[in-house]
């Protein structure tokens, strides 16, 4: 008896502390919870349920489909040129991005005049708003009084027809898309790069490495970590593009810079068919998360962690 009356307290005490412990984290990542599951969890559900009713957006009347939604996304003759629309554009933007900012970045890495400015400078299109951004553009290329179509008739070079003429409505939307966003991927990989320890910079210099080789077997190893991070957030972030396609083109023209994202907006809000809407964002979702497994499951296997 003497020796159960100590393992009762304890057993007591041990309860005790872990109510405490449940209570003082629901205090703390309670609120964060309930907004995940009010603004995030529970639309996601409800996009899921919608995308299973033929339901026209404001309409008080709704007809179960189960799956005809999809079936008739996957029959829509409109639907390969989507998805090739998609695809395109994030690996346009993904690649562009992650070379065009890594080298940015050894450009900055640099002891240079003015350097700080120089990188907010490069950092700044990545904060400002993509409509504005998109509506900026617009004017620069302009084939007619855009400054793109004068500094080309410099050179006596007829601007390309931007807005009409495949594929460059397309590649101009990539062009806005990597001009915004190659500054943050910039700052990211400079970050990486002043992590790089010195000491294995100066034994490769020591045993005869260039810059090239010291480069590709030292720092770009070293830098797998945020490799792997930019490349799921800018994936993630070009399969959701919006903005910058509806200031600049709306989809056009004839639907050659409609991406799944855009083709959610046009069927749920312009023409109002929310089932199908929502059935096009939960096969946008689905991708989202086979490519983010994906690149868990494989890509993270070749990441070097210090």
């Amino acid at each position: 008896m003497g020796i159960a009356v100590p393992e009762t307290r304890r057993a007591t005490a041990r309860r005790k502390k872990l109510r405490r412990n449940i209570g003082i984290f629901l205090l703390l990542a309670g609120p964060n919870y309930l907004v995940l599951m009010v603004f995030t969890y529970r639309p996601m559900f409800l996009s899921f349920y919608y995308s299973l009713l033929n339901w026209n957006l404001g309409s008080q009347m709704a007809q179960f489909v189960g799956l005809g939604n999809y079936a008739e996304w996957f029959n829509d003759p409109e639907t390969p040129r989507v998805l090739l629309t998609t695809l395109l554009y994030a690996l346009c933007t993904v690649a562009g991005g992650m070379a065009g900012g890594l080298a940015l970045a050894l450009a900055l890495n640099r002891k240079l005049a003015g350097r700080g400015i120089v990188r907010t400078v490069t950092f700044a299109p990545y904060v400002l708003s993509g409509i504005a951004v998109g509506f900026l553009w617009i004017y620069i290329f302009n084939p007619n009084i855009g400054l793109l179509a004068i500094v080309l008739g410099w050179f006596d070079v007829a601007s390309p027809e931007w807005f009409t003429q495949q594929p460059w409505p397309l590649l101009m939307i990539i062009v806005v898309t990597l001009w915004k966003h190659v500054g943050y991927v910039a700052l990211i990989y400079l970050a990486g790069l002043q992590s790089v320890p010195q000491d294995l910079r100066d034994a490769a210099a020591l045993d005869g490495a260039g810059t090239l080789r010291t480069f590709s077997r030292i720092t770009l190893p070293l830098l797998g970590p945020i490799t792997f991070f930019l490349l799921i957030t800018l994936t993630l972030s070009a399969l959701q593009s919006f903005d910058l396609i509806r200031a600049m083109t709306n989809g056009g023209p004839l639907g050659s810079t409609k991406t799944l994202m855009f083709q959610v907006y046009v069927e749920g809000f312009q023409i109002g068919r929310a089932g199908y809407g929502s059935a096009v964002a939960t096969v946008l979702f689905v991708l989202l998360l086979v490519i983010t497994v994906i690149q868990m499951k494989f890509v993270e296997r070749r990441v070097h962690y210090q």
